[in-house]
């Protein structure tokens, strides 16, 4: 059993949490919401605040939004960096810049800390499930510190690299793909809508098909069901793919496909759907072609 703090309890980090708890760790979570703390501590975790407990730790893991974020609760005003014990891991679960990972190894180095270049993927059904895939990066020492957390939360970690940066690099990469499929995800099931065909039959047949994709899989029963409920919202997306766009304009690489994904998610959290599920984006495309979805119960 290990002393495990998490702070981000939203639709990732609470599955997280939970899977932390089931293991047998003694789990502190930390969250702006503070509904989301009581429930976890419902839920089995410590009753007390993370902060006043913060030199117990054995490790953080850290499932913030972005780098922003992943600095300010390390390294901000009221950062916890700062009191954790010697020796404690920190699991960075954010989808960051790799040169950002670069920097929080570094200064966590620096404080006696140990720092896991650890973004996840897998939705909020696999962090429920405890079957996320991490890819990581960091010292030996740093995987090892952090293996009792990996093993409750992962069903499979690729370790990328000894030093932070990589495992942000290969997210990166993930992250351009599953923006473009779910971008032309939207724009295949409405065009198919627009010729006749329905969006339930749509998804019978291209999942059966060399079209398909995991994000074709997971996301258009969304869109069927008339259900944008977020489990990965727009917002993320003009953050995510940024990032992508960021890292190819430093090495001179051109992404042409991911900008026009890029431009589709910053449409439609201009026309007010950022806050709901990314399948949302077939609104803009049945928006623009006078096509209407169906609609949930």
């Amino acid at each position: 059993m290990q002393n495990i703090g998490i702070i981000g309890l939203g639709s990732m980090g609470y599955g997280m949490a939970q899977n932390l708890i089931k293991a047998g760790h003694r789990v502190w979570g930390h969250d702006i919401n503070p509904d989301a703390v009581a429930r976890l501590q419902g839920a089995g975790a410590a009753q007390s605040a993370l902060q006043d407990h913060a030199g117990e730790l054995d490790a953080l893991v850290v499932v913030v939004l972005n780098a922003a974020q992943t600095e300010a609760v390390l390294f901000g005003p009221e950062g916890i960096a700062p009191k954790l014990r010697s020796g404690a891991v920190i699991l960075s679960c954010a989808t960051i810049p790799p040169a950002f990972a670069v920097d929080m190894e570094a200064r966590a180095e620096s404080a006696g800390l140990q720092y896991l270049d650890a973004p996840i993927s897998g939705g909020a059904i696999k962090a429920a499930s405890g079957e996320l895939t991490i890819m990581a990066s960091g010292r030996k020492a740093a995987f090892e510190a952090a293996k009792p957390a990996l093993d409750a939360i992962s069903a499979k970690v690729f370790e990328m690299g000894e030093r932070a940066g990589a495992g942000s690099a290969m997210k990166a990469t993930n992250q351009m793909l599953a923006g473009i499929h779910i971008a032309s995800m939207a724009e295949a099931i409405t065009f198919a809508l627009a010729q006749g065909i329905s969006p339930a039959r749509f998804l019978e047949v291209v999942s059966q098909s060399a079209g398909t994709s995991w994000m074709l899989e997971n996301r258009a029963p969304h869109i069927i069901e008339g259900d944008y409920s977020p489990r990965s919202t727009i917002n993320i997306w003009p953050k995510d793919l940024g990032i992508v766009l960021d890292i190819a304009q430093t090495m001179g690489f051109a992404a042409p496909i991911t900008e026009t994904a890029l431009a589709q998610f910053r449409a439609a959290a201009e026309a007010g759907l950022g806050a709901e599920d990314d399948a949302a984006l077939a609104k803009i495309y049945a928006k623009a072609a006078g096509l209407t979805l169906p609609e949930g119960a």
